[in-house]
C-alpha cells in the first residue's frame, strides 16, 4: 500500500536519497552554508562633486541645467568599464608580444633578423679596420720618406701620419696606466650575500627576531613569490587603437604617432 504522497514522490520514483544528497551537499560546500551575504555600498570610480561640476559645464553648453546625481554615478561606472577594458585589451597586447616561441617544438626559426644585423655590423667593422690599415701604412710611408723637395700634400701626410703616431703612444700609455692600477687594486672580491635574518630595505638592515626564524624550521631566508609585471609600451598602446573602431581615426591616435 503507497499513499498518494509517496506516488507522487518524483525523487523517490527516481531513486534518489534526498537525505544523502542533503549531506553531500553540506559537505561540499560547508564553508558556503549558514553564511550571509550583503550588497556592497556603491560608491563611485570618479571624484563625484569635480565630474558632476565638469558634465554641468558640458550640459549648460546644451541648454541643461540641472543634472542628477545618477547621471554621475553612472558615468563614473561607465569610465570604469571602459578603463578596465582597455587595460584588459593592451595586457593581451603586450602578454603576446613579450611571448617567445623559440623553445616551443610547432614553431621553427625562418630568419635571425638580429643574426644578419650583427654580421653586417661585423663586416663593416672589418672594412673599417681594413681602411684604417690602409691609411696608416700611406701616412707611414709618408713619414719614412727623405725627398728634399716635398709638395704640400706630402707635408700634410707627414703631419698626419705624426699626429698618429702620437695618438696611438696616448693610447698605449693609457693602457699601462690602467693595468698598472688594476695591478695594484688587486682581484675584485666577491660581494657577501646578506644574511637569512637581515631584511635591507633603503639601505638600513632590519633584523629579524629569533622565535621567527626558529618558527621558519629551515636556516635559508625565506623566498617570497614576485608579482610578475607586464609592462606596456606605447607601441602597444598605439595597436590597440589602430584595432579599434572608435580610435582607428582619432586625433589622439595620431598625436600618439607624433610622438
Amino acid at each position: 500500500y503507497r499513499d498518494d504522497d509517496d506516488i507522487n514522490d518524483v525523487a523517490s520514483m527516481a531513486g534518489v536519497n534526498l537525505n544523502e544528497e542533503s549531506a553531500r551537499i553540506m559537505a561540499t560546500n560547508s564553508d558556503l552554508v549558514g553564511t550571509q551575504l550583503q550588497s556592497c555600498k556603491d560608491e563611485p570610480f570618479l571624484a563625484a562633486i569635480p565630474l558632476h561640476k565638469r558634465i554641468l559645464e558640458m550640459a549648460k553648453k546644451l541648454g541643461i541645467t540641472d543634472v542628477p546625481a545618477e547621471v554621475v554615478t553612472f558615468i563614473s561606472h561607465a569610465t570604469q568599464n571602459r578603463l578596465r577594458t582597455v587595460i584588459e585589451k593592451v595586457t593581451v597586447i603586450t602578454q603576446h608580444r613579450m611571448e617567445s616561441y623559440k623553445d616551443d617544438e610547432w614553431y621553427e626559426q625562418a630568419t635571425d633578423v638580429r643574426s644578419q644585423l650583427k654580421f653586417f655590423e661585423q663586416l663593416e667593422r672589418l672594412e673599417k679596420q681594413r681602411k684604417d690599415e690602409q691609411e696608416r701604412e700611406i701616412l707611414l710611408k709618408a713619414a719614412k720618406s727623405r725627398s728634399r723637395q716635398e709638395d704640400p700634400e706630402q707635408a700634410r701626410l707627414k703631419q698626419k701620419a705624426k699626429e698618429m703616431q702620437q695618438q696611438e703612444l696616448a693610447q698605449m700609455r693609457q693602457r699601462d696606466a690602467n693595468l698598472t692600477a688594476l695591478a695594484a687594486i688587486g682581484p675584485r672580491k666577491k660581494r657577501k650575500l646578506d644574511s637569512p635574518g637581515l631584511l635591507t630595505i633603503g639601505g638600513e638592515g632590519l633584523g629579524v627576531s629569533g622565535a621567527s626564524q626558529a618558527g621558519a624550521g629551515t636556516p635559508s631566508s625565506r623566498q617570497y613569490a614576485r608579482q610578475k609585471i607586464t609592462r606596456v609600451n606605447l607601441r602597444d598602446f598605439i595597436f590597440y587603437m589602430e584595432q579599434e573602431r572608435e580610435t582607428s581615426h582619432s586625433l589622439l591616435l595620431y598625436r600618439a604617432l607624433l610622438k
